[in-house]
């Protein structure tokens, strides 16, 4: 999941957030990984990602390691978070 900003003609396009969501399954930093490889290729094409958070939602919940990234570029989300 992307989010952009609005265009802002003459500059390049500005990704605010990637994400991935899991119902079912903890997430660890292997999503992570892969969320910083898309923000890579994204560079790579010419989007703004300088300032892009990287977001795990999940309902099963996080793996230590994944918790003590959290805050650095890294939001994690639980379905507590979305519902209360």
């Amino acid at each position: 999941m992307a989010v952009l900003a609005a265009v802002d003609h003459g500059r390049p396009r500005r990704v605010l957030s990637l994400g991935e969501v899991k119902w079912d399954r903890v997430m660890g930093a292997e999503h992570v990984a892969r969320l910083r490889r898309a923000r890579d290729l994204l560079t790579a094409r010419g989007y703004d990602t300088r300032d892009t958070v990287l977001t795990c939602y999940s309902g099963a919940g996080f793996t230590r390691e994944l918790g003590a990234e959290a805050g650095s570029g890294v939001r994690l989300v639980t379905l507590d978070d979305l519902y209360t």
